[in-house]
């Protein structure tokens, strides 16, 4: 017998006494055990079925601006803090609870304060500051993510309608569309960095980051590497914003801009392209014809570099590439998260050779295909 059926519980049932008056019954223990089995825990159901509960304090703490005038503060009671924001002290103890509950504050003496992730992450003005990757999933995925029955049943996106616009950005309020490259620039910012540990670009002088929007991996990629040059390639609109970041960033004379679209060519005479948080977008077709189009531009002694939250080979998760995956099916007509595998095929398909999967824990990456050009 299974261990889980031996360990049954005692039970009670009606029985009737030996003896006892006729029609008479009583409760008598029965002298073997029941067998039932130990059914698996309802906890995780209940944790997935309240997940938004824990994104959405997060979001209407940071939307409140507590973070922020937490910062470097020695504490907040939650009378001050109710004071602080006009609210009832009612919801400010309890969002303060939950902010404290969910590792964001810690609590000494009656008081709240940032702890060392909400004090990097999520105030604003601070470099690291990740406040608008969690604006833009509160005011743009939360809503899209909600309708995501609908996604699954029509296989079209929910957070834009390609009936009636040429893009996701087409028609996009300017405010949200800040937001967006904001919540970009912060991501990749982050994940710039642990790619340049994983993967050694030593070696290589001239990146070209394909449809490399505010230019985050370059800065940050050159900034860990002396002696390379990069050049933030994206439709024109987007190359203006990646020159302001990378001026910003003091670094004008080792990354320049180019406008133009992917589909159209690459630009030539580099030894190295990145492309990050790209293929996720497209789908396979699209996809191969562009490895293709960089194994064309690229010199011998070249490489390709897909930086990406992979799904793994067996497509059972992980669940932050799995989900992203989903999240490709509200925003976009036809991407989806790929494996190992599927971009290893596709690269041997263009021509290149000595494929490799490296992996690494980022926001918006856990890994790198290579690929090299003979």
């Amino acid at each position: 017998m299974p261990n889980h059926q031996r360990a049954a519980t005692h039970t009670t049932t009606l029985a009737r006494q030996p003896g006892s008056i006729s029609g008479e019954t009583k409760l008598w223990a029965v002298d073997q055990p029941i067998a039932t089995p130990e059914l698996p825990s309802a906890v995780p159901l209940m944790a997935l079925s309240t997940g938004f509960w824990a994104f959405k304090t997060l979001a209407a703490a940071h939307e409140l601006d507590l973070f922020s005038r937490l910062a470097g503060h020695a504490g907040i009671t939650v009378a001050g803090l109710a004071e602080a924001l006009g609210l009832h002290p009612r919801p400010a103890e309890m969002l303060l609870t939950g902010c404290a509950a969910l590792g964001l504050l810690e609590k000494t003496e009656g008081l709240y304060r940032n702890t060392p992730l909400s004090e990097t992450y999520l105030v604003r003005g601070k470099p690291n500051y990740f406040g608008g990757f969690v604006q833009m999933a509160d005011k743009r995925l939360y809503a899209g993510w909600g309708k995501l029955a609908e996604a699954l049943r029509t296989n079209r996106p929910t957070t834009w309608d390609p009936a009636a616009q040429s893009s996701l950005f087409d028609g996009e309020d300017p405010t949200m569309l800040a937001l967006f490259w904001e919540a970009m620039h912060s991501l990749s910012t982050m994940t710039a960095r642990k790619l340049g540990e994983a993967v050694d670009l030593g070696h290589f002088r001239r990146l070209l980051d394909i449809g490399g929007g505010s230019g985050a991996y370059d800065i940050e990629l050159c900034k860990q590497y002396d002696e390379l040059c990069a050049t933030v390639f994206d439709l024109p609109h987007v190359a203006e914003i990646a020159a302001g970041k990378v001026a910003e960033a003091g670094l004008a004379d080792r990354v320049d801009t180019v406008g133009g679209s992917f589909f159209d060519g690459l630009p030539e005479g580099h030894d190295v392209h990145l492309l990050s948080m790209i293929l996720h977008d497209w789908d396979e077709a699209t996809n191969r014809a562009l490895l293709r189009r960089s194994f064309e531009a690229l010199p011998s002694g070249g490489a390709v570099v897909i930086s990406e939250l992979l799904v793994d080979d067996e497509k059972t998760g992980p669940v932050s590439a799995a989900l992203m995956s989903l999240n490709m099916l509200i925003e976009t007509e036809g991407g989806r998260n790929y494996t190992p595998a599927e971009y290893s095929a596709w690269l041997e398909e263009a021509g290149f050779r000595h494929i490799e999967t490296v992996w690494f824990d980022a926001p918006a990456a856990n890994g790198a295909v290579i690929g090299r050009k003979p």
